[in-house]
């Protein structure tokens, strides 16, 4: 059975992300504080594969996960979207009359603004931790006065009651998620890569790397600029790029290697699928 390290508890959407990954594999989730312990189980060996977020569609890029897949060494071995769809949740039998305290993470709260400003105005609003985090602690200390925003897992985990679903305002909010392992093998039918590169500080260095994929048909799907601690103004720049034919992958890379200051190929793997619901 697979140990999978994910941020945050059961019935979060790591854990969806997890499990709809792995389908009918078992699975053993490894619960973690914060995404540094998840990549600290995996380099000692104590997990098989991490799993982590990497961006979202509406609140961005996760700079500090890229920054932990380089400095421990990660590799990516897949990918997954997740569609993230917000629920209000209370114990059994709370009516919505009821509900004066409303808890979540704070992006969620961003996400779900207009609903509850509609619906729920006059309710304080209490930023405590990741969704999965607050539906459990209003099932545990059986708060009869809050409601928590969160997930259907963690509806069906810590048997709350859904009163509302779908209150996120914007209806196509994804989150992709990486599947990391300590040693990456070579992943069947590869058509995606994950890779960061460092240039000179001069003239048309950035973009003439840049064009070396415009020129072998590989199709550069994002770049994400992270700064280099210590060096000011100096950034490692990493990409996503994607192939029809292997042997253009291969040829750009060998390129690549001629014009960057330091290459470094995070992952090769399957491009996974964007399910617009």
């Amino acid at each position: 059975m697979k140990r999978i390290a994910i941020q945050g508890i059961a019935g979060s959407f790591h854990e969806d992300a997890a499990r709809k990954y792995f389908g009918d594999e078992e699975i053993d989730v490894v619960e973690c504080r914060s995404f540094k312990h998840v990549c600290e189980l995996i380099d000692t060996d104590e997990v098989d594969i991490a799993v982590m977020a990497i961006e979202n569609s509406i609140a961005g890029s996760l700079l500090q996960n890229y920054s932990l897949i380089r400095d421990y060494h990660l590799r990516i071995i897949g990918e997954i979207y997740i569609h993230i769809q917000m629920n209000l949740m209370v114990l059994p039998g709370v009516n919505r009359k009821d509900i004066k305290e409303i808890y979540s993470h704070p992006v969620s709260f961003m996400q779900c603004n207009e609903y509850l400003e509609k619906y729920f105005p006059k309710a304080e609003r209490k930023e405590l931790g990741d969704n999965a985090k607050v539906a459990k602690l209003i099932s545990t200390e059986k708060i009869a006065y809050a409601a928590a925003i969160s997930n259907l897992r963690s509806a069906e985990l810590y048997g709350l009651q859904v009163i509302d679903k779908g209150i996120e305002s914007n209806k196509k909010n994804y989150t992709r998620f990486l599947i990391m392992s300590k040693h990456g093998n070579p992943t069947e039918m590869a058509n995606k890569a994950s890779i960061c590169f460092e240039v000179g500080h001069f003239y048309g260095a950035l973009a003439s790397v840049l064009n070396i994929f415009a020129e072998n048909k590989i199709n550069l799907n994002k770049i994400q600029s992270i700064p280099i601690i210590g060096k000011p103004n100096e950034y490692t720049i990493h990409v996503d790029i994607e192939w029809d034919n292997p042997g253009n992958y291969d040829k750009a890379i060998h390129q690549v290697l001629k014009s960057a200051s330091s290459l470094s190929i995070l992952g090769e793997y399957k491009r996974g699928e964007l399910d617009y619901q």
